[in-house]
């Protein structure tokens, strides 16, 4: 328990995406104005996982990605929790008790207009009845006057994202989509055709891979930020077999990188992944590819 009274916000904030944002920026402000801490509760796994396993989506980011994020935004206290069957039955009241006053010293509680707590999922006006006996305020988020075209939500996100839509899905997110993992050992096609490529394990499972294809990317390896080019896909002129690989050619850069941790984040779709008609078509294609991603990438 925080000994600092807070206001809090509650929710998976999966991407902590731009509609996440306002919330949050929403909890800093009315925390400043109050004197109080702000707060944010989150959960290392999807609640879907325990309510309804197997429908549980791919996820926009890690548990540690997430945390960060959120810590970005300028939140002071980010209390990450494993979302459990005995949490799954609380009711909102049980809930509000246990875990917001009691456990977070909750004074005010900012909720979205899809959020809820407890699985008797009360609607708004109780549930800011229930806050009162317990002297927790229960506040609505403003709405977020946006783009009438776009709704700011995690499934647009990954929807656009298996469309292979990544400008869409950077845009909701705020910021390029990115996957990080470590440089593992491949089947070294990229070397044959002077092209060599870094292939990534990604460290968060259930994370969404983007639609396969060709990308323009930007590599954080340390405190380096490189431009290449992703492949995502089966390598389908070598016929190396079925399973998808993410193979990234950083631009300009020779190092010896395996076992490294890198972060790749996404910043343009160029194309389909096709089967060529022999690895010189292929080499032409990559060069071309090259080409339009670096001009891309010098863009401001």
């Amino acid at each position: 328990m925080t000994d600092q009274p807070c206001v809090v916000t509650i929710g998976f904030f999966d991407g902590v995406h731009r509609g996440h944002q306002y919330i949050l920026s929403q909890v800093r402000e009315e925390a400043r104005q109050c004197g109080m801490t702000s707060a944010v509760i989150t959960f290392f796994n999807h609640p879907l996982t325990v309510v309804r396993p197997g429908f549980e989506p791919l996820l926009l980011s890690s548990s540690e990605e997430k945390l960060q994020l959120i810590k970005n935004t300028g939140i002071e206290n980010v209390e990450m929790l494993h979302f459990t069957y005995e949490m799954s039955q609380m009711s909102s009241e049980m809930f509000m008790v246990e875990v917001l006053k009691d456990k977070m010293n909750t004074r005010k509680l900012i909720l979205g207009y899809d959020n809820h707590i407890g699985h008797d999922q009360l609607p708004f006006n109780e549930l800011m009845a229930v806050g009162k006996r317990h002297g927790i305020e229960v506040i609505l988020a403003k709405e977020h006057i946006q783009d009438p075209s776009t709704r700011f939500s995690s499934s647009v996100i990954r929807k656009a994202l298996i469309e292979g839509d990544i400008e869409r899905a950077n845009y909701v997110l705020g910021r390029y989509y990115s996957i990080s993992g470590k440089v593992v050992d491949g089947f070294h096609n990229g070397r044959i055709i002077g092209y060599p490529t870094a292939n990534i394990s990604s460290d968060c499972k259930g994370k969404l891979i983007p639609h396969t294809g060709v990308y323009a990317v930007r590599i954080h390896l340390g405190e380096l930020i490189l431009n290449g080019m992703m492949n995502i896909g089966h390598r389908p002129t070598f016929h190396n077999g079925k399973e998808q690989t993410l193979e990234v050619n950083i631009f300009d850069f020779n190092a010896d990188i395996y076992s490294e941790r890198i972060t790749v984040e996404f910043v343009h779709y160029i194309r389909e992944e096709r089967e060529f008609n022999d690895v010189e078509e292929l080499k032409a294609q990559i060069k071309k590819d090259e080409t339009q991603c670096r001009k891309l990438l010098a863009m401001p």
